[in-house]
């Protein structure tokens, strides 16, 4: 165990309360003490949702340590039995309650109460959220379909000609990044392919929908770390296939549509679907991008997205690339490595940041905890996967998945760069009197613009009449920067300023030079100019 500050992911019973706030009808009754009810908070002050997560604790507290905890947990599921009519019951333990070692399911099941009770045991001291998600939704859907899986050896039966293929969409849930308009927009995609939606899961579905989840031919996954578990024993055990590509960005997108035609038995489409992606990435407003270099750290799903949209079709460069998504470190340690890069596999942050500082990014692509770094660093961010802020919530319509997922991929990278640029250009005009905090409206013109500049000047004579200080000493074989240096190399665009810095060092190194001045600067750009 690691005391930290920040992380990645909360315990899996957070996980697990994310499958149950997105499904209908379900009720979670977690043995928990007072303290563990904060999760609360992330469902409504985040997500913004209007009612609580559906979770009764059983909030004992250290007074009843040393009584019955087990007839507490036992009253709690029968009044939430009662008060609340679930057609489902989920129980499970938190990670403190886990240490009372309190048997959830096996004292829901002696309720003996008239619906299902699915138990989940989380382990809370070896995994984390998405796999408690995870493992949550793959509990739900084993008990409650397994009553209707084929008998071993009997084959799916052959779809009637003339009849739509059905799919199911797995994997979105409460606190999902953009989870819900990835749902609208796949949907659409589906149904202009001619695929019938049989069901979405878990996000609006109910424990009654899942006992239908075996009618549909093929199941779409959409978010492998919360799916592909459930996916993979459906496979086994209903026969249906399911697809490997996520759509988010172009290439992905069109991947997927092959990859539904092939599982769906319809023709692909000919036309070209729409996205500004491919034209606006290759525009003439973008060129000046093409080569930047990123820095991309997310979840799985959406760090593997990232690498592909910039390599192939943003036309940046992928310095570093990694993910706190442990259970699919393969994948990512495989893209990772078509790239020519190690991938960073951690949940510390404070490893990310390091590695962030090393490589000098100019564009950094993450969660909210890489939106701090990159502040503190000074670079370019954008927000592209959980851990997320209520800001990751919008009111307007802004998917990943899909063509029009792209666009809004596009303007969120772009965007970031392009602002960078104008904060770039206050900045070098900054001393200018028209772009002072006092200036007064430069149509209004100006005895105040003068009196500014007039002030401006006397404290510039004030400061070239003040006795310089003599450059520290480096220290020998350590490179440094005299102040002046450093002044002339922040009026160099930030969009080139890492890589001027990086020349400049490594000419300055082979030169035996330890403290870079102005002149070594301009050398420097001489030299790499030839």
């Amino acid at each position: 165990m690691q005391l930290t500050l920040w992380t990645y992911e909360g315990p899996p019973h957070v996980g697990a309360m994310r499958i149950a706030n997105s499904m209908r009808d379900l009720h979670f009754v977690l043995h928990a003490p007072q303290g563990d009810t904060y999760a609360d908070l992330l469902f409504t002050m985040i997500e913004r949702n209007e009612k609580r997560p559906p979770v009764t604790y059983t909030t004992f507290q250290a007074r009843d340590l040393g009584s019955d905890t087990a007839s507490i947990f036992k009253s709690s599921c029968q009044e939430a039995y009662e008060r609340f009519k679930p057609s489902a019951l989920l129980v499970a333990a938190s990670c403190t309650a886990e240490l009372i070692q309190d048997d959830p399911m096996g004292l829901a099941k002696a309720l003996d109460l008239e619906i299902p009770v699915v138990g989940v045991e989380l382990l809370a001291y070896q995994r984390k959220e998405n796999w408690g998600a995870s493992e949550t939704f793959y509990q739900l859907i084993r008990t409650l379909a397994s009553p209707f899986r084929p008998a071993p050896g009997e084959k799916r039966p052959e779809r009637q000609p003339g009849t739509r293929a059905r799919c199911n969409v797995l994997g979105p849930t409460s606190l999902g990044f953009r989870n819900r308009d990835d749902v609208t927009e796949v949907v659409k995609l589906l149904e202009r392919l001619g695929v019938e939606i049989n069901l979405i899961a878990p996000l609006g579905a109910s424990p009654e929908d899942l006992t239908h989840i075996g009618e549909a031919d093929f199941n779409v996954v959409l978010y492998p770390e919360i799916a592909a578990t459930a996916a993979r024993w459906l496979e086994r055990n209903f026969h249906q296939p399911m697809t490997k590509t996520v759509p988010i960005g172009v290439g992905a997108t069109r991947d997927f549509i092959k990859e539904v035609c092939e599982l769906a038995g319809i023709d692909a489409p000919s036309d070209e679907l729409d996205s500004r992606l491919p034209w606006y990435s290759r525009s003439i407003d973008s060129t000046y991008l093409t080569g930047k270099r990123v820095f991309i750290f997310a979840d799985a799903t959406h760090a593997l997205a990232a690498a592909r949209i910039a390599h192939e079709e943003m036309g940046f460069e992928v310095v570093g690339l990694g993910t706190y998504s442990r259970e699919q470190a393969r994948e990512v340690r495989e893209a990772a490595e078509a790239l020519g890069l190690e991938a960073l596999i951690t949940d510390d942050y404070l490893e990310v940041e390091a590695a962030v500082a090393e490589l000098q990014p100019e564009l950094l692509l993450g969660t909210q905890m890489e939106r701090h770094i990159a502040k503190r660093q000074g670079v370019p961010c954008a927000v592209i996967s959980s851990p997320v802020h209520v800001q990751d919530f919008p009111a307007r319509y802004s998917p990943q998945a899909g063509f029009e997922g792209a666009n809004v991929i596009f303007d969120t990278w772009v965007h970031p760069l392009m602002m960078g640029l104008e904060e770039h250009l206050l900045r070098m005009f900054q001393e200018d009197f028209e772009f002072t905090d006092g200036a007064a409206p430069s149509h209004l013109a100006s005895e105040h613009g003068r009196a500014v500049a007039s002030a401006k000047r006397e404290e510039t004579q004030s400061e070239e009449t003040q006795p310089k200080e003599a450059p520290s000493e480096p220290s020998e074989g350590a490179l440094s920067w005299d102040k002046e240096a450093e002044r002339e190399l922040g009026r160099i665009p930030f969009f080139v300023r890492g890589k001027a810095r990086r020349n400049t060092e490594r000419f300055a190194a082979d030169q035996g030079v330890n403290l870079i001045t102005v002149e070594t600067l301009y050398d420097a750009k001489a030299h790499f100019s030839r």
